[in-house]
């Protein structure tokens, strides 16, 4: 039922310009839980999506990169990514906290805007006590507003006469999703700006593993110590990714064999996205209100506006 979902998410998003295959997986999960199809029989197959197979995506995403990408941005661009992922991930917690919404979901907002959207909400999520539908909540609004920035991004680096190697990087600075970038960055025009925005983004992807670090020593530190509650440091397939990535450096794969880990990593992260949107419920999300969708609106107001001072200082 998982994989059926998976390729069915997979075929629509093909159909359907900027539409993630994640995206369109946890929709099609949602719809499969909340229309009562997924049984007890067939629940203990949706929770071995979510945990295991998500784990194994996150792993294979490590091959998309190699150091000697990341060496070729040069210091500067580097800098504006980590100030960038900074800023976004510290700031929109605060400005949740101030909004009186939940810690949980203020972090899985923070998470998603300022690393990879989907791909990194759910794999912070092991770190937090958040219900299924504040995490449902957080990657519908990195959808929505990565969606908005495929088409916002292209138009406005035009109105302002940003050159390609600009473009390519603002959008791989501000834009969520790694299928976002590649739509955003094809508006925009010129290989150039697909090469640069895709590599700029796929270093805010390694910034993950330090993350999901922070977060789990933060939460190690919160419960005084006791060894019960205390997260690892670096979970086994955070390893796993960095892992990767350092496979990828050696040289030692072949381009045919990263193509196809590349489709394989796409069709188990949606897989494990059907098996999280089937635990969300509908009823429960009125409760949340609108204040999440002006987090979201404000976080991406300050993604978009960081990410460009720095690209323009550093150019």
């Amino acid at each position: 039922m998982v994989a059926a979902a998976a390729g069915a998410a997979t075929l629509v998003a093909s159909l359907i310009g900027p539409l993630s295959s994640l995206v369109a997986a946890v929709l099609l999960g949602a719809v499969l839980g909340n229309a009562g199809i997924v049984t007890p029989t067939l629940a203990p197959g949706f929770t071995f999506a979510t945990k295991q197979l998500l784990r194994f995506g996150v792993v294979l995403l490590g091959l998309r990169l190699s150091l000697g990408d990341l060496a070729a941005l040069g210091p500067a661009t580097l800098g504006v990514v980590v100030v960038t992922v900074a800023c976004t991930f510290f700031g929109t917690q605060w400005l949740g906290q101030r909004m009186g919404i939940s810690r949980d979901l203020s972090l899985l907002v923070a998470t998603g805007y300022s690393i990879c959207g989907a791909s990194a909400i759910v794999a912070v999520e092991g770190s937090t006590d958040a219900e299924e539908e504040e995490v449902l909540t957080a990657i519908g609004l990195v959808t929505l507003f990565g969606s908005l920035a495929v088409f916002a991004l292209p138009f406005l680096a035009g109105v302002l006469g940003l050159s390609d190697v600009e473009t390519g990087s603002w959008i791989g600075a501000s834009t969520h999703d790694v299928a976002q970038v590649v739509a955003a960055a094809s508006a925009a025009g010129g290989s150039a700006v697909m090469s640069t925005a895709v590599v700029v983004k796929l270093s805010r992807v390694v910034l993950l593993a330090p993350l999901v670090a922070g977060v789990n020593l933060h939460r190690a530190r919160a419960t005084d110590g006791a060894s019960a509650n205390r997260p690892p440091l670096l979970p086994t397939f955070v390893i796993g990714f960095l892992a990767a990535m350092l496979l990828r450096t050696t040289g030692l794969l072949p381009e045919g064999l990263i193509s196809s880990a590349r489709t394989i990593e796409g069709l188990v992260l949606s897989a494990a996205l059907v098996g999280l949107g089937s635990g969300v419920r509908f009823a429960r999300l009125r409760t949340l209100g609108p204040k999440p969708l002006v987090l979201g609106l404000t976080a991406w107001a300050v993604v978009a506006c960081v990410s460009l001072a720095g690209v323009v200082l550093v150019n």
